[in-house]
């Protein structure tokens, strides 16, 4: 189990890799651009290569930010208070997360994720609140 200390050490550097201009670019894209209904639009989605790098990019930082929590390196506590941000991005793709790992054939995908969403209190209905405002940021 990580100390407080580690803990903060290692929230910082996830914070700096997510300052890092691509991934600035497509987180950006994925919050406000990205908001598929369907396993359907994400295929459509993944065929143009910004697109695809975008989401890829995205969803593995996301996964590895959420792996370090469940192995320990990462206090939960600690993580919900600073990265928020990862229900957001879970939420675009909650809703057909299974879908997702059949059609792609890689049962593993967004596991670390789903996991700590699952444990974070209070995230279903933030997930909801979440959901509300981004729908209406697409309708912008």
């Amino acid at each position: 189990m990580a100390t407080p200390h580690e803990s903060a050490q290692s929230l910082m550097k996830l914070y700096d890799l997510r300052r890092e201009e691509k991934m600035r670019e497509a987180r950006h894209w994925y919050i406000r651009s990205f908001n598929p209904a369907s396993l359907d639009e994400v295929s459509s989605l993944m065929q143009t290569e910004e697109s695809a790098t975008y989401v890829r990019m995205v969803l593995s930082y996301w996964e590895m930010a959420a792996s370090f929590v469940v192995h320990g390196a990462i206090d939960r506590a600690m993580f919900y208070d600073a990265s928020g941000e990862m229900l957001a991005v879970f939420c675009k793709l909650e809703h057909m997360i299974d879908d997702l790992r059949e059609s792609s054939g890689f049962r593993p995908r967004l596991t670390n994720v789903e996991a700590v969403a699952a444990d974070w209190p209070g995230s279903k209905e933030r997930m909801v609140a979440m959901r509300e405002y981004l729908a209406d940021m697409a309708q912008r």
